[in-house]
């Protein structure tokens, strides 16, 4: 069903070639590696079938990717990456897959030629000048690419959460995308309003130590009242995303998936 609900839009957008960035771990619905393989088997069986040529790139979804979690801050986000800057891991991401479009498109002769023409155009501001150009082209103020803060929205309330100190060794990804949906960045139910000023800004990976007395890991904005349950809620989910040992523990530093989270090419 996800693959028929998947490729049957897709197709039907007249595609000549399509890349799906399929998501694995905890944070994802494809909880496995083998689950997600299978899944995009599928969906490239149906791509063969209808003349189209399918790439997945299987991508770590076990801890978050980026530093945000919601949709003004992840459009913030997005902008960073279109600037240059961003997050490593997230800048990773998108290196890899538009390389793979690139090549499916006929413009890069292979995905290494493909990421060098990304990391250019990433780098001179070509990207986002065609940003900018999407957004004014569907109504949108296209200041929101040079001055972020003063076109989205922003929340009422900005909390902090301070972790325990230790090194990182463990996030679940979906606990916190929940904690983010619980302070109003998603939907329990059809009828709920989203709040898209609302979500996280996490500062603190996997492989990381944080010292006793550093700043605020992490930091919740949301518009809800204060007293209100759902903050208490949104909080406890946090802390209880994050298992952190003490930092003297031998044992490997899970610090790579930091930078890269790609698993699978699958063309």
């Amino acid at each position: 069903m996800i693959a028929c609900s998947i490729m049957s839009k897709k197709l039907a957008e007249g595609i000549d070639g399509l890349v799906i960035d399929c998501k694995v771990g905890r944070g994802a619905f494809m909880k496995t590696i083998e689950k997600a393989r299978e899944l995009c088997g599928l969906m490239q069986a149906i791509g063969r079938r209808a003349g189209k040529q399918i790439t997945c790139v299987l991508t770590d979804m076990d801890a978050p990717i980026g530093r945000t979690i919601g949709n003004a801050l992840e459009i913030r986000e997005s902008i960073e990456v279109l600037r240059g800057g961003g997050p490593a891991d997230t800048r990773e991401l998108t290196h890899v897959l538009g390389a793979e479009m690139l090549v499916l498109g006929g413009v890069a002769k292979d995905a290494a030629d493909g990421r060098a023409r990304i990391e250019k155009a990433l780098a001179d501001g070509s990207a986002l000048e065609v940003f900018r150009k999407v957004v004014a082209a569907q109504g949108g103020d296209p200041k929101v690419c040079d001055s972020p803060g003063s076109v989205l929205p922003k929340p009422a309330h900005r909390d902090e959460l301070t972790l325990s100190p230790g090194r990182v060794v463990a996030i679940d990804s979906e606990a916190l995308g929940i904690a983010a949906l619980i302070l109003g960045a998603g939907r329990r139910t059809k009828e709920d309003k989203i709040d898209p000023s609302a979500g996280l800004v996490v500062d603190a990976y996997l492989g990381e130590v944080i010292e006793p007395g550093a700043a605020p890991q992490v930091m919740l904005q949301h518009s809800l009242p204060p007293g209100d349950g759902r903050i208490a809620e949104a909080r406890a989910m946090i802390e209880r995303a994050f298992v952190i040992e003490p930092a003297d523990i031998d044992r490997p530093s899970p610090l790579p998936l930091r930078t890269s989270r790609i698993l699978e090419v699958l063309r």
